[in-house]
């Protein structure tokens, strides 16, 4: 899974892209701090994997990864060439998910580039410029597409789609809006790479103080919450300092210091549930002497398909999956317990992979 972070210079974007991947991206307090997009792997935090591999005595133990994208603060303009432009927004046309970073907080000590705080303005002028930025990538399809549209039925087809999707992002609405029931329309729509066209996940910054209660108090963060509402976007409340802080720690001092600010759970791992909720995703696992191992996996895939993430082998040869629940399996200690007692299926090509499913496929090629 790859996000990419984006948002207005100073509301903390660099410094939630540092903690979180502790890639050490420059962070200072004036615009256009990262000038190149920083790029930083993640492993996915999953307890399941360590309690699974001690069982197994697990030589490896590999988790899912999310490779972040960060990208330089943009101010309202980019798309024409304002600030350092719209170089960057390239960079994440290819990732999966936007994680929008919006400043929930007063702090007279860090500028804003427009001179007040408010969240809403902030996203629309982030909005407006992927907007802009794609409509100028339609308008180099549609270039293309009008030569050959006067002898060609399905590029006459595609061009009236064009200018149905141009109109659409004209009237100020993102493309993932945009509805078509025809097949031919939904299959061009993800080849145009949309910025606009992408899933959302707002990061609402905030001080410390409003960490405990989830932004419950910040009139900022409900703002917030009710844009994204519109768009069925996920919001997460985060405090990229105290992140700043958590980074640094030992696992051990992570959950006593999140303790003590009354949290369950870190912002890493709050944005990783938002960006699986948002994508339908869930992961199952692997498990052997040699490795222990989680892969991603879409809501809804079928066995062959999810073996197919190992190896296209894997997919090709599909016999069987012999599947237990991990939680059967931990339960029993033994996969030849779980076995007796039952608790292991013999799969079919038809299996749809369940989260935390602990499976051994079984192929021929």
């Amino acid at each position: 899974m790859k996000l990419g972070i984006v948002g207005l210079p100073n509301v903390g974007k660099s410094t939630l892209f540092n903690s979180l991947t502790k890639a050490g991206a420059e962070s200072a307090n004036y615009p256009f701090c990262t000038i190149d997009p920083n790029v930083g792997v993640v492993a996915v935090p999953d307890e399941r994997l360590g309690l699974l591999a001690d069982l197994y005595h697990s030589a490896k133990v590999t988790p899912a990864v999310i490779e972040f994208v960060d990208i330089a603060g943009l101010v309202k303009g980019a798309s024409k060439g304002e600030g350092l432009g719209n170089q960057f927004l390239a960079n994440i046309r290819e990732v999966d998910a936007i994680v929008h970073v919006v400043r929930c907080f007063e702090d007279t000590n860090v500028i804003h580039v427009d001179g007040s705080i408010d969240p809403l303005r902030d996203i629309e002028t982030i909005n407006l410029e992927l907007i802009f930025s794609d409509i100028e990538i339609l308008e180099r399809r549609i270039s293309k597409v009008v030569r050959g549209a006067r002898n060609d039925k399905t590029l006459a087809k595609e061009l009236e789609l064009l200018n149905r999707l141009k109109e659409w992002l004209e009237e100020g609405n993102p493309a993932i809006g945009f509805e078509t029931d025809d097949e031919d329309e939904a299959a061009w729509i993800p080849t145009y790479n949309l910025l606009t066209g992408k899933p959302v996940i707002y990061a609402a910054n905030v001080k410390e103080d409003d960490l405990a209660d989830d932004g419950a108090s910040n009139a900022y963060v409900q703002q917030v919450r009710e844009f994204a509402k519109k768009d069925k976007s996920e919001v997460f409340v985060i405090c990229a300092q105290i992140e700043q802080e958590i980074a640094e720690l030992e696992d051990d001092e992570k959950k006593m210091f999140l303790e003590d600010l009354g949290l369950e759970e870190s912002g890493l791992e709050k944005l990783i549930k938002a960006s699986y909720s948002l994508l339908g995703l869930i992961s199952y696992l692997t498990a052997g002497e040699t490795e222990t191992r989680a892969w991603t996996i879409k809501k809804g895939t079928k066995a062959p398909q999810a073996a197919g993430k190992i190896h296209s082998d894997f997919e090709r040869g599909f016999i069987r999956a012999e599947v237990v629940n991990y939680q059967d399996l931990l339960d029993c200690r033994t996969y030849a317990a779980a076995k007796e007692k039952g608790l292991v299926g013999l799969e079919g090509k038809d299996y749809v992979v369940k989260d935390g499913d602990v499976i051994l496929f079984r192929f021929n090629v």
